[in-house]
């Protein structure tokens, strides 16, 4: 059967720090070219190498305040005094081309995602560590972080963690290839939902009318 158009899907990653959301959507990304990563919006001043569009859209606080107002953020929320948020037009115009976006968010910004007049089109994934030892040892292996943040990193793990029954999929990460299997199996499926697929009704009623004219 030929393809078929649909509309893109809004694919939710959250996970603690250190469960490997990072790392499974660059591979997925790698798997598909195709999917668009969600580039956000922040009050925050550009640092050495960024560039407007890329790494995030700069937008000043009157700026930012205006665009949640008219409703032109899908989610935003404030983090040490600057915001962040994701804008809805470059979205809604990739779900307009059949593009799917990933969106690295928190739980409380896949639940605005989700609350967002495009929830209908959310596929939301929960990623767990194997462990909470585990978690703490891929932590510490990135030799990034002093054991204050670490150890703070570690209690807003439980918090995330907390939320996982809200997601639509939740995978265990105890296996870096086969969550990223899992994964692509999750977006292949979601993308062949029957009511994600624009054409398929036409579709049916020309294979109909080829039933009647034999």
């Amino acid at each position: 059967m030929p393809d078929t158009a649909r509309r893109g899907l809004l694919i939710i990653l959250s996970s603690p720090s250190g469960a490997g959301k990072s790392t499974l959507a660059k591979r997925l990304m790698s798997w598909d070219p195709t999917l668009r990563f969600s580039v956000s919006a922040t009050t925050r001043d550009p640092r050495t190498g960024e560039t407007d569009g890329v790494e995030y859209f700069f937008k000043t606080r009157a700026e930012f305040e205006a665009m949640v107002v008219q409703g032109d953020m899908l989610e935003h929320a404030e983090v040490f005094g600057n915001f962040y948020g994701t804008p809805k037009g470059p979205v809604e115009a990739a779900m307009g081309e059949g593009r799917d976006t990933l969106f690295d968010v928190d739980w409380q910004g896949g639940q605005q995602i989700r609350n967002s007049t495009l929830g209908k089109d959310v596929v939301s994934i929960f990623i767990l560590p194997p462990s909470i030892a585990a978690l703490e040892d891929r932590l510490r292996s990135r030799a990034q972080d002093s054991d204050d943040v670490i150890r703070s990193r570690m209690e807003k793990s439980l918090a995330e963690i907390s939320h996982w029954s809200e997601y639509d999929y939740v995978l265990v990460n105890d296996d870096l290839d086969r969550a990223e299997e899992m994964l692509r199996t999750i977006l292949t499926a979601e993308r062949n939902r029957r009511d994600r697929q624009v054409g398929l009704s036409e579709f049916v009623r020309k294979l109909n009318r080829e039933f009647d004219a034999r």
